[in-house]
């Protein structure tokens, strides 16, 4: 049945190809609130769902693209596994295609990978509705060019995936949340040193003068890193990083356009108006601000960053940084390559291609 269903995507993309018709492609649409909006007929991925294999043993899984994220999460909790950059998902019908399309990470991924560096293989169909591999599924059987990882934050206007294979990892025995009081500078330069003195560090976050860290491992060496550097013991850890992961927190609750800024981890504050605060030891920080959108790509291009419109009601042509004329030429150049006729979510990210 599931062939008959890529078989049935492959023909409609072919026939969009031949009739250089747009497509909208589509799973769980649970992030359809980030880069632009595709008006073309949709195509959806979320009847290709389920697990197809998982060797614990092996440290990975291999699901259709249409499989909730919380169905394979749930399965790799059953064997103490999990992904180690811990996606977000913003409703039950988050799927494992949308997560790679859209190339999000969460709180740990400085610490551990990010989602690109744990894709060990994909399937997709490209812009002429052919039926395409990449990759493998253990690290040692992927070799030639690493296609898969091009599919990593391309929002699908490269190919549809219909699977992926996914490096794991085991999860940590045992892990607490501890909350400092710290100015910008103290909280980003006890990081630092914590993280110099191999302090298992898997996630902070900095807002208002707060500062909370993940500290993991095992339960004795987590007791004892806590007595070390003391700090308020927060209860509610797993709740907290949820909320932080899958922006429900009350910070990214607002009705100010919301930019996502990734910043080299020691830059100082970005001199925008608005709130602010960061993830990743300082690399991530995210922005309230009704500023322009090109005083904002400006300013973090000065930084050696770069920024993205991540939620606003209003939204410019582009919601992403802008490229310089040689990273644009080999965009475009892959972009005819695996879609000739662009007609996979056309001016999903830039609006000229």
């Amino acid at each position: 049945m599931l062939n008959q269903q890529i078989q049935s995507l492959c023909d409609t993309v072919k026939h969009a190809y031949e009739t250089k018709q747009a497509l909208n492609i589509q799973g769980g649409n649970s992030k359809s609130f980030y880069a632009n909006h595709v008006d073309a007929q949709t195509i959806s991925t979320t009847d290709l769902s389920g697990i197809i294999e998982y060797q614990p043993s092996e440290l990975y899984i291999t699901a259709h693209a249409g499989t909730p994220l919380q169905i394979i999460e749930d399965t790799l909790t059953e064997h103490k596994q999990m992904f180690s950059f811990e996606p977000p998902y913003y409703s039950p019908s988050t799927t494992l295609g949308g997560s790679i399309a859209c190339g999000l990470s969460g709180p740990r991924r400085p610490y551990a990978d990010a989602i690109r560096d744990c894709i060990l293989g994909t399937d997709i169909i490209n812009g002429k509705g052919e039926h395409l591999s990449f990759g493998g599924k253990v690290i040692k059987n992927v070799a030639g060019y690493d296609v898969s990882r091009l599919m990593c934050g391309a929002f699908g206007t490269l190919g549809i995936i219909t699977q992926a294979s996914i490096k794991v990892l085991p999860k940590p025995e045992h892990e607490i949340t501890l909350l400092f009081e710290h100015h910008q500078q103290q909280a980003k330069k006890n990081i630092q040193d914590w993280l110099n003195s191999l302090i298992p560090i898997t996630a902070t976050y900095f807002q208002n003068d707060h500062l909370w860290i993940r500290i993991s491992g095992l339960e004795n060496i987590v007791s004892t890193i806590h007595k070390k550097l003391g700090g308020e013991k927060i209860h509610s850890s797993k709740t907290f990083w949820q909320a932080i992961k899958n922006h429900q927190a009350d910070f990214f609750q607002t009705d100010i356009p919301l930019w996502r800024c990734i910043v080299p981890h020691n830059t100082n504050e970005i001199v925008l108006q608005g709130e602010s605060c960061f993830e990743w030891n300082g690399g991530l920080r995210w922005i309230k601000s009704e500023e322009t959108a090109e005083k904002v790509f400006k300013t973090c291009q000065t930084l050696n960053g770069y920024a993205s419109l991540f939620r606003s009601k209003e939204k410019p042509a582009d919601c992403f940084a802008p490229m310089n004329n040689q990273v644009k030429k080999l965009h475009m150049n892959l972009k005819h390559a695996f879609d000739p006729e662009n007609i996979l979510n056309p001016g999903r990210m830039y609006s000229w291609c």
